[in-house]
């Protein structure tokens, strides 16, 4: 998979509906064991709550899903959690919604709308981002092309990481990955074949509203 979407960082959000407080977890992980760490930690964290309900994903297919009602009735909790982690096509993400009972019964669609919305918040709070693969490269040059790289590295889009000034100039640029190809074609056209390029290392790197989050 080229790209998929989670979350940013662990944050949470709260909500009160008919005097219940839900408070909406949400944290990315990487593997179940991450995921069901998170899950005893707020549990303990949160040891007086009427319920702590769960639900995560795990792997780029979603190849693991899990889920907890914890006390509320079937299905009314932690499917309605799941669902909307589905919904947003997130992956290796985990949310807990701690339940605060505020003595007014809310019924099974009551229950399942207010999950949805517990977890909602605390997705939003942990900020939805898109998970792409970039590739470094590595662009050698001599100072006289400086600014006419510069110009065009920054027209094209790409992001430069670091510009290192030696005998010669190198810049390394992260490119995602199904560009690479063209960044370093057109590097070669601009220098006449003199750039020296080199490939480095493949990695994930998150963005929102198509920017680099460093």
């Amino acid at each position: 998979m080229g790209s998929y979407k989670t979350v940013h960082e662990f944050n949470k959000d709260e909500i009160i509906i008919e005097k219940s407080t839900f408070i909406g977890y949400a944290k990315p992980i990487k593997t179940e064991e991450e995921a069901v760490a998170f899950v005893n930690e707020i549990k303990k964290k949160h040891k007086d709550a009427t319920h702590n309900v769960w639900a995560y994903t795990v792997g780029q297919n979603m190849n693991i899903q899990r889920y907890s009602d914890d006390g509320e009735p079937q299905g009314t909790a932690g499917i309605p959690t799941l669902e909307v982690i589905k919904k947003e096509d997130l992956r290796d993400i985990v949310v807990v919604v701690t339940r605060y009972f505020g003595g007014v019964k809310l019924g099974a669609g009551g229950l399942v709308r207010a999950y949805t919305k517990g977890a909602k918040v605390g997705i939003e709070a942990a900020k939805v981002i898109e998970k792409v693969m970039y590739q470094e490269v590595r662009i050698k040059i001599d100072y006289n092309q400086l600014g006419k790289i510069q110009n065009e590295i920054m027209n094209m889009g790409y992001f430069v990481k670091d510009t290192i000034y030696e005998d010669n100039v190198e810049m390394i640029v992260y490119s995602r990955l199904e560009e690479v190809e063209n960044l370093t074609s057109r590097m070669t056209d601009i220098t006449s074949a003199t750039a020296v390029i080199s490939l480095g290392e493949e990695f994930y790197l998150s963005e929102q509203n198509g920017q680099i989050l460093i």
